[in-house]
């Protein structure tokens, strides 16, 4: 027992004999004055290396946040990298220490008051610099996925713009660490790994799921709208579901994905997905199950439109994306074959909405409009995907704002909602009022024109002029000439004589199969107070039964933060 005890001794001791370093790394941008820098642990000891990021309070982390720790195992040539999760799960990858890095010596110099040597790369048409020293008499580096360097790594610069620098170098003695440990929890391919963090901090609201969009009779609600609950109004052709939506910080990015395809109907179609604003004493909601509840624009032809636009007691739906369907991708890819073709079964859109985020938080109600008479229809996924920008969470007052204006895209269709056909006789005019304080004050402008033949807007650029308290301010011409981009897209689409399809079209800021971008207008000259807005368009004439109409959504944007 006796010699065993000694064996122990001696043996702990020639471990602890061995000094373990802590290197701090700092990681920012050279040259930019607001700048997140962070910082990057290396505990160095027996030939091992353990490397973290350093954050505060892992308390303030944002869901999905791992504690995460890579391995360096010198005497092995191998790199560990480990996931510590929340809810106490880990996961690991392993791989040789042995990437085919190649390094040019591009001599010496003394660099933070170490003699080094600098070494040259390049790694996916990055220029990577990279400053070694000796004098410290042990490895190290932050950054094992370079590959092996001998001596400890100074700095790092990427492009000569993004910065790793070594700041501070401590040693202590008789400390002893578990540099590798023995439970690496559930074992990932690098990639694996790479993609389960990633996923994990991206906040994924699912909203609807393959739901059917179509011509059919539905029985009308009764009471209040439900939570969770995917609803069908307007004779099936729009989908609604009320949500409780988290409360995000403003450093995630949110996104709005879109997957659809066509269940029968052949043709492209104009669709949108959008949010209702509940906050004033009328809604759009009222008029879901009975039209004549909308406030009620009469225009010079005489035509009632409802709801298109803000009133002092109501708010017009907030257009989050709009988009197209193309002619029956997924139902119809075997009715035509072209060689050189694949038909797409589906049709993916996702756009970035994180500039309407004040209308996707808390009680929110979301739904999705495809115009269409078929029996079969659509189907349609959507999701809204928020991406973090932080690894904190940072709750600070919600900074943006928005005011919806208009929306002429007439998602009750089929009840009996007017198209916009206003501007042949009219301009639309809106009041709205700037707060005080408000900065970087903007218009967010959707506008897509329609009418299918020679004649019609569809296929004839138009002119949408915008005017600001009866002043001419800004011009705009939606117009799309790479809608041939999309063939793939449209199995269905017309084939003709001379080798173009109807979907290769130049169409007034569309495309089937695509989504439409926002176009934005600086108004951070308006005052604060009470102004008027205007768009004036001009529609082509009607021609037999065919007609033209606009498709137009706005909404004021602007920064304040909120008092608490």
């Amino acid at each position: 027992m006796k010699k065993l005890l000694i064996g122990i001794i001696v043996s702990l001791s020639a471990q602890i004999a061995v000094a373990q370093h802590h290197l701090t790394y700092e990681s920012y941008a050279k040259d930019v004055a607001e700048q997140d820098t962070t910082y990057i642990s290396v505990v160095e000891f027996h030939n091992c290396l353990k490397i973290c990021n350093v954050i505060d309070n892992y308390k303030q982390a944002i869901p999905g946040y791992a504690e995460s720790a890579t391995y360096v195992d010198y005497a092995h040539d191998s790199v560990f990298t480990i996931l510590e999760y929340a809810d106490g799960k880990y996961y690991s990858s392993y791989q040789l220490n042995d990437n085919d890095v190649v390094f040019s010596e591009e001599g010496s110099e003394k660099l933070l008051g170490y003699n080094c040597k600098k070494y040259k790369t390049s790694i996916n048409s990055n220029t990577i610099e990279v400053w070694m020293t000796e004098s410290l008499g042990f490895e190290a580096t932050p950054m094992p996925s370079l590959g092996r360097l001998q001596g400890v790594m100074v700095r790092c610069a990427r492009n000569g713009a993004y910065i790793t620098d070594l700041k501070q170098v401590t040693k202590q003695k008789y400390a002893l660490v578990d540099m590798i440990p023995d439970d690496k929890g559930q074992h990932k391919t690098n990639r694996e790994l790479s993609q389960l963090r990633k996923d994990k901090l991206i906040v994924r609201i699912p909203v609807f799921n393959d739901e059917q969009i179509h011509f059919a009779d539905y029985e009308p609600l009764e009471g209040e709208i439900p939570f969770d609950t995917t609803l069908h109004f307007s004779h099936g052709t729009l989908i609604l579901k009320r949500m409780n939506l988290p409360e995000l910080p403003e450093h995630y990015q949110i996104f709005a994905e879109i997957h659809q395809r066509s269940n029968g109907d052949a043709y492209d179609r104009s669709a949108s997905v959008f949010v209702i604003p509940t906050e004033k004493a009328k809604s759009f909601k009222d008029g879901l199950q009975h039209l004549e509840a909308l406030p009620i624009f009469v225009g010079n032809d005489g035509q009632e439109y409802q709801g298109i636009k803000a009133e002092k007691d109501y708010l017009p739906p907030v257009e989050l994306v709009r988009f197209f369907t193309s002619f029956g991708a997924g139902h119809f890819n075997d009715r035509v074959q072209i060689d050189g073709l694949e038909w797409a079964e589906e049709n993916h859109y996702k756009q970035e909405i994180s500039e309407l985020r004040d209308r996707l938080r808390g009680d929110v109600l979301i739904g999705a409009f495809i115009g269409n008479y078929d029996r079969g229809g659509h189907k349609l996924s959507l999701d809204l995907l928020a991406y973090p920008g932080d690894n904190k969470w940072k709750d600070k007052p919600l900074k943006q704002h928005s005011i919806p204006l208009f929306n002429t895209c007439n998602v009750l269709e089929m009840i009996g909602q007017n198209y916009g056909r206003l501007f042949a006789t009219d301009t639309l005019e809106v009041e709205f009022e700037i707060p005080e304080g408000a900065k970087n004050v903007r218009l967010r402008y959707i506008s897509t024109g329609h009418g299918g033949w020679d004649g019609g807007d569809e296929f004839n650029p138009k002119e949408n002029a915008i005017f600001i308290d009866g002043e001419k301010q800004f011009s705009h011409t939606p117009w799309r000439c790479d809608c041939a981009t999309f063939r793939e897209q449209n199995p269905v689409s017309g084939n003709f004589w001379n080798g173009l399809s109807s979907s290769d079209y130049s169409r007034s800021g569309w495309c089937p199969g695509t989504a439409t971008n926002p176009v934005w207008f600086d108004l951070k000259h308006l005052k604060p107070g009470k102004h008027t807005l205007s768009v004036a368009i001009p529609q082509g004439e009607d021609e037999g039964t065919s007609f033209s109409h606009w498709m137009v959504s706005g909404v004021i944007l602007y920064d304040q933060s909120d008092k608490k």
